[in-house]
């Protein structure tokens, strides 16, 4: 049975846009499908850009109602009012994260197919924990795959979310959720739509957690 929790449903995380315009529409026709958690990753831009970038997101996800995340900056969640910051495994410590953005910032920690590495992360003060790539990704081909066992497992004996991310798309995702995914992390499957499909995607992701899944 899925745990309940407040982080549940799409978790859409952003491509590198330099076209700040382009980013706007892409989140703004995603939060429209009713996602309500979105993640700030570009990889590709320099601190000024990002700044701008991240500074629109956390204005729209405000007037939506939705939780912005910063991949893999502290400095930059805190500067932009951001809900919480998603550390990798470079990308400094939990510990660290939960100090400087306090107790109610959202932690996401990558524990890729590590169970011991998931175990120190909810240890540490994580507000959920990353499994992935889950299916073989264009983002990170070279990630090691976490298995649909090792969702399940989180699942059952660490008392945070499980988010899941690498390769999801609609028609693999609900084996994910059955496993006890409380977050699907999608890229590519989302943006690289256009707009009204962006959102017919994102209402579609969410059904999922509703039970409804795609014939």
């Amino acid at each position: 049975m899925m745990r309940k929790s407040t982080l549940s449903g799409l978790y859409a995380i952003t491509p590198d846009f330099a076209d700040t315009p382009a980013l706007i529409r892409a989140v703004t026709a995603v939060l429209d499908g009713g996602c309500r958690l979105l993640q700030y990753r570009n990889k590709t831009a320099d601190d000024t850009l990002r700044h701008a970038q991240a500074t629109a997101l956390q204005a729209i996800c405000t007037a939506y109602g939705a939780r912005l995340m910063i991949n893999d900056d502290i400095t930059l969640a805190e500067s932009v009012g951001a809900a919480g910051v998603h550390l990798g495994q470079d990308d400094g410590e939990v510990a660290f994260a939960r100090k400087m953005l306090g107790k109610v910032a959202i932690i996401g920690a990558s524990c890729y197919n590590d169970f011991a590495r998931a175990e120190r992360a909810a240890a540490a003060g994580a507000s959920y924990i990353a499994f992935g790539a889950v299916y073989a990704s264009p983002s990170k081909p070279r990630a090691p795959l976490a298995p649909h066992t090792l969702i399940a497992r989180a699942h059952a004996k660490l008392p945070l979310p499980v988010c899941v991310i690498g390769g999801i798309t609609l028609a693999n995702a609900a084996p994910l959720v059955a496993a006890g995914a409380n977050l699907l992390a999608v890229i590519s499957d989302l943006f690289q739509l256009t707009p009204t499909q962006m959102t017919q995607r994102a209402a579609a992701y969410q059904k999922l957690f509703q039970g409804e899944f795609p014939t």
